[in-house]
This record gives C-alpha cells, structure tokens and sequence, in this order.
C-alpha cells in the first residue's frame, strides 16, 4: 500500500473511531413544520451518585420527557452535587442523550466543586450523543459559552438564537462578597454574535433567548416593581450579583434577546417582564439533596417561528402550572 493510500485509510479508521466515541457530527436544529419548537428546561438537579434521593430528580426527567417530547432540553447549572463527578455528569445527560434528544449545558456555581473542572466536565458532555454543548471561545472568561441557532422550518436561515452563557461561580473581587457577574468580556463576545446575526438578517435582529445560572440583578429589580406583570412563585430573593456588569442594558441595546431563563434559587418559578425582556426563573428540577419547597418540575418553552412571540409554563408531576404568553400576559391592564 502507498504511503499516501495508507494514510487517507487511516484517517478513515480514526474518523470511525471518533465516532465511535461519541463525537459524532453535532445534531442541527431546525422549527417545525407546523413553526413550532419546544425547550425544555431542566435545572438544579443537585444529583448526588447513587443517593436514593435524587431518584425523584431522574423520575421527574423522564416524566417532563415523556410528556413534552421536546426538540431540545437545556440544563441550567448546578447538575451534579457529589463524587464521582465525571460519572455523574455523564450518567445524568445520557436521561437525554439516550432518547436521541439534542441537549446543552451551562453551568453553575457548585459543578466544579466535586471533584473535576468545569473543562473536564465540558468533555463529558460533548461527547455525548446529541450533545450541542461547546466552548465557542475558549480565551473569554468562564466555561462553555456558545451560541445556538434554530433553523427557518425550510431550513433557509436562521430563524432563533439561543445564547448560553456561563454565570461564572463566586466573586473575586476584594470586599465583595457572593456570587460572580457575567464578565466584559462574555458580554463583547455576545455583542458582536449578535451584531453578526443581525447583519446577516438584513440588519434586523434574529429573535434570541439566553441561558445561565446565576439571575441578574434586574431579577430582583423587576420582582419588587408595583407595575411589572408577575407570574409563578417568588419565595426567595434572587441570589444575584452584588456587582452589575451590564449584561441586561447590552440586550436592550442589540434588540434581540426576549427572554432570559436561569435557575440557582430554588424556591423561585416566577417571570416577570422587565422593559419588554422576560426574566424567567425554571423549576427547580432536582431531589431533597439541597433545599427544595416546591414540588420539582421543568421550564417549557414554545418559540413561534418568524415571531416575536414563544409561550411558556411549567411541568411538574401535576400537570401544567403557569401558562403564558410572552409578551401579551406580561402587559398589565
């Protein structure tokens, strides 16, 4: 065999071997036909390996699973609470990768504390199938920031964006004390994707939603407005950041985001329209193995393609609670 021959085979061999592995070619998102696309949030599951308490939390999974049949499910930190981390983050997606559903992380203030860097753990997802986890820019604060787009139903162009962004974990900054804020640099980095997306769109903004743990300051901002439209259980204040880095003013400013979803403070389901932006909390997804006073459950969101326009409510065992639309429920009389 030549030695040219012999290298495309093995490139060939190595290819399949990848594959194998799980770095499969990563799955597009596309509406559907009838414009329709359907997120489900999961979020705090807290999973500790092998502790009869978090059975509640893959029982309820599956159950949202079963009954949403999402085209996406996206995990908004603090996903595994125990050692082995590497096994338990794995064991936790595959509730998603094994039903061939594409999913992505962000993650939260407690995933690296158990034994394993959020790097390490960002290789566990990614190579999952159905994974779309990714680190777009690796040289930018924190880990796994990315952007994913939904396609046009004829798949044409891209129809909706999906910021994911990592909160980061507890303040640097001496004298300050609690959780860390979305730094500068993440924030430039959604700035220009976002001028991207809008400038080949004709120079109108894509319809965009972001994704993280931590809440903004604005959360509590917007929870304590006599005028501002809230629906959903508020029975802690948003553990934001003491610091603000400017994350909401830079949305408003690009236009496109409608709606930021988060998790961390568990006794917290609410959204509340805050300058035309929802500001929307998931359900505290996980079992007893952290504080929990609410029956756990997921965040569903319903896009409408070519609008700017998605309905959203939450799933618990019960059935459906908090059924809205944004923006029109939010408008109050």
């Amino acid at each position: 065999m030549s030695v040219r021959k012999w290298m495309f085979a093995g490139a060939l061999l190595l290819a399949a071997g990848v594959s194998s592995l799980g770095f499969a070619q990563k799955p597009g998102l596309k509406f559907n036909p009838d414009k329709k696309f359907k997120i489900v949030q999961f979020t705090d599951l807290h999973v500790k390996w092998q502790d009869p308490r978090s059975d509640i939390a893959f029982e309820r999974m599956n159950q949202v699973l079963d009954d949403e049949k999402p085209d996406l499910v996206i995990f908004t930190g603090d996903i595994i609470y125990s050692k082995p981390a590497l096994e338990n983050m794995r064991n936790v997606l595959k509730t998603v990768s094994d039903r061939k559903i594409p999913f992505s992380i962000v993650f939260g203030n407690h995933d690296n504390e158990q034994g394993a860097t959020k790097e390490e753990l960002l290789k566990v997802a990614e190579s999952l199938p159905y994974s779309l986890t990714a680190d777009e820019v690796p040289e930018i604060s924190g880990v796994g920031n990315y952007a994913l787009t939904v396609r046009s139903s004829d798949g044409k162009k891209d129809a909706f964006v999906l910021y994911c962004i990592d909160s980061n974990t507890y303040s640097t900054i001496k004298g300050v004390k609690g959780y860390d804020y979305i730094k500068r640099d993440q924030i430039d980095w959604y700035c220009k994707k976002s001028a991207e997306f809008t400038r080949n769109n004709g120079g109108e903004p894509v319809p965009s939603l972001a994704f993280f743990h931590i809440a903004l300051p604005e959360f509590n901002q917007a929870a304590s407005d006599e005028n501002a439209q809230l629906y959903g259980i508020r029975r802690e204040k948003a553990c934001a950041p003491a610091l603000n880095s400017g994350l909401f003013t830079a949305i408003k400013e690009n236009g496109d985001v409608m709606g930021v979803f988060v998790g961390h403070d568990h006794d917290d389901d609410y959204a509340v329209c805050w300058h035309d932006v929802l500001l929307a909390y998931g359900r505290f997804t996980g079992g007893p193995t952290e504080y929990i006073h609410l029956p756990n459950g997921a965040r569903i969101i319903e896009l409408n393609e070519g609008a700017r326009t998605f309905k959203t409510w939450i799933r618990t065992k019960a059935g459906v609670e908090q059924l809205t639309t944004y923006p029109d429920s939010f408008v109050k009389e």
